[in-house]
């Protein structure tokens, strides 16, 4: 059997994004500490919270023992611009970079498990490792998965759907400075959808882990939700009807262009054909559309493209 890479010495920086999130912010903070890994630097971004979230951040950066604690004023444009702020920002980086939430809970060998993948990557080359979640409420109790995707992650994908939550994405050094220069020229709909089309299309290497190595908190809080429900099912089917979809395809494809130079050529023709699904009568959308390879996670999620083609909800 083939030894695991040595992670013991390894530093990780911990990209935390706070807004009001002191009820369950200790928590957190407790399981970054209670981490395998020896070295854990945060950067906690607070984004103007008025709940006590600032005094627990300035608490935990007084008594850290594992690296670095720094906590700085976020933009205030909301949690996306705040997420942005840290990747843009020089200061925040090093040689593996894990973005964090503020409620969730993270088992104390997730980043052990993410840097032993990575240490398996080429050098040079960027890598990114993510993973399902296990559901809990707010009291800590769990109460499902995340789905569960069996089909490879690639840019084919990432070009159509976010397969993880960016709280369960440790990435290394290589992949971080391509995200930043790509956030650098532009906005996004997500961190976690950017930074696997980003990744992906740059060539890079993209691992989903289907054993869980987060507590992902559900509560009316998130800004983004658990998607394995019923309702969350038919809400996703009202936002493609809506026009939701097609706004947050205008975005990232634009988003894209601006970093054209970034992605690989492969990559580049698959951005113009799935371009060109968008435009056009219902026949030469579905046909581009199944000229660009571009594909979901489910059966049902693939079938729904094809219906968004024909709808002109691209």
């Amino acid at each position: 059997m083939a030894s695991q890479p040595d992670t013991s010495t390894a530093r990780v920086t911990v990209a935390l994004a706070v807004y009001n999130g002191a009820r369950h912010l200790q928590r957190q903070l407790d399981s970054l500490a209670a981490q395998t890994v020896a070295a854990v630097d945060v950067w906690a971004s607070d984004d103007g919270s008025s709940d006590g979230s600032r005094a627990i951040l300035q608490d935990n950066a007084a008594r850290w023992s594992k690296g670095a604690f720094t906590v700085v004023d976020g933009p205030r444009c909301g949690f996306a611009e705040n997420f942005r702020s840290m990747i843009t920002d020089p200061r925040v980086g090093g040689d593996h970079v894990a973005f964090c939430d503020q409620d969730d809970v993270w088992e104390p060998d997730k980043l052990a498990r993410a840097l032993a993948y990575l240490a398996t990557r080429p050098a040079g080359r960027p890598a990114l490792h993510c993973s399902r979640t296990l559901l809990i409420d707010e009291e800590d109790r769990p109460i499902g998965h995340s789905t569960p995707f069996a089909r490879p992650p690639s840019f084919r994908n990432a070009l159509v759907q976010s397969i993880a939550g960016a709280n369960t994405m440790v990435m290394n050094r290589p992949a971080w400075e391509l995200l930043r220069t790509a956030c650098a020229r532009t906005g996004f709909v997500s961190h976690d959808w950017w930074a696997y089309m980003i990744v992906s299309g740059a060539g890079g290497d993209v691992f989903y882990a289907q054993d869980p190595d987060t507590r992902y908190r559900q509560h009316k809080g998130n800004s983004i939700g658990e998607n394995t429900s019923l309702g969350a099912r038919l809400s996703r089917v009202r936002r493609v009807m809506a026009g939701r979809f097609r706004e947050w395809n205008t975005r990232n494809l634009a988003g894209l262009a601006s970093c054209a130079d970034l992605l690989t050529p492969e990559a580049r023709a698959v951005v113009e054909r799935y371009a060109a699904a968008r435009h056009g009568p219902p026949h030469r959308r579905v046909a581009a559309l199944g000229r660009s390879g571009v594909y979901r996670q489910t059966r049902g999620g693939q079938a729904g493209l094809y219906v968004a083609a024909l709808l002109n909800r691209l």
